[in-house]
């Protein structure tokens, strides 16, 4: 699937007004239509506490932006100026914020802009700005048509990319297109059921559009049963049989398909710590509901937790003393 996603990355002389960036830089000192500009230098005072090393057509382009946003100048060559300054550092906020005050100024092709913006995520995909001027276009533009398939192109190369998936699930809650999202989210999982990313997405979609009814909830618990059956050992799956299950008029006791799922694993005699840390919150559930099974449920807990500090999950083995030492202050009859 993740080859099939992989797109001809866009060049700097498709996007917008990007400027040729195999051609040999020229200083905006050296350019004739740039002459009425004096640059404004940096301030750092007489002693920085550390100063940076720019490179000169990076201490210079910034320079030349500086001394255009104070002028307040509204033109073609200070949105290209934009762009250079974009391409050195991406996640200037101010530049954004500015080439946005030019787009709008200048009508410049919003399309045009998708793109330009599109190849600096490539190259920046963990980039706060680029999403957040992303997602301005789109708003302005009022049309989403490109976006899900640029968060899955960027997911196929890091399906665990926060600012995709942000994206992502503004996209379908703005603009409703929920549709073929579950499917997406099982094609995710396929490929890496430990994807945590998309157990989420999973449980966003789902409460987004028919939300966690009994029907959906039996759906839901038996999908991931399925999923653990395969992988046991797997945390996220875990982690969205619990989420699920807060929905569940019982909680986490009482529904067949966990029942059945949990005798099985013992059945199984499952070593695995995310099912004893389960069977313990199981057990702490029904004491807190009905004080008479204190007696019989305590001992069992807290045989759980021994296992799980000495043995399944050691790495954590104060946790488990403590919880240990919790649940018989709050139930020792």
């Amino acid at each position: 699937m993740a080859d099939n996603l992989k797109e001809t990355r866009i060049s700097a002389s498709e996007s917008s007004d990007s400027g040729n960036e195999e051609e040999p830089w020229i200083f905006y000192r050296d350019r004739p239509d740039w002459a009425d500009i004096k640059p404004l230098e940096l301030n750092e005072g007489p002693y920085p506490v550390v100063a940076i090393a720019y490179s000169e057509r990076f201490k210079e382009t910034f320079d030349y932006f500086r001394a255009v946003t104070q002028k307040n100048e509204i033109s073609a060559r200070a949105f290209q100026l934009t762009s250079d300054a974009l391409n050195l550092n991406p996640a200037n906020y101010t530049v954004w914020q500015y080439r946005r005050i030019l787009l709008k100024e200048l009508k410049k092709d919003l399309n045009k802009e998708l793109l330009f913006v599109r190849r600096i995520i490539e190259d920046n995909p963990k980039n706060y700005q680029v999403w957040h001027h992303r997602r301005i276009l789109v708003e302005w533009l009022g049309d989403a048509s490109k976006d899900l398939r640029l968060t899955e192109i960027m997911l196929s190369s890091d399906a665990k990319n926060y600012h995709a998936w942000q994206h992502r699930q503004w996209i379908l809650d703005t603009f409703n297109l929920f549709e073929n999202e579950l499917e997406y989210v099982e094609r995710l999982l396929e490929e890496d059921v430990r994807n945590n990313s998309a157990w989420n997405q999973r449980y966003f979609v789902i409460t987004k559009t028919t939300g966690f009814n009994e029907e959906v909830i039996t759906k839901e618990l038996n999908f991931t049963v399925a999923s653990l059956k395969l992988l046991c050992r797997n945390e996220s799956a875990w982690n969205y049989l619990r989420g699920v299950l807060k929905h569940h008029s019982t909680g986490l006791n009482g529904h067949t398909v966990v029942e059945e799922f949990c005798r099985f694993l013992e059945g199984e005699d499952c070593r695995v710590p995310f099912f004893h840390a389960f069977l313990v919150d199981r057990m702490e559930e029904l004491m807190l509901r009905e004080k008479s099974k204190c007696q019989e449920l305590l001992p069992k807990a807290d045989g759980f937790l021994q296992l799980l500090a000495t043995e399944t999950d050691p790495i954590r083995r104060e946790y488990w003393l403590f919880t240990s030492r919790y649940l018989h202050s709050q139930f020792t009859v």
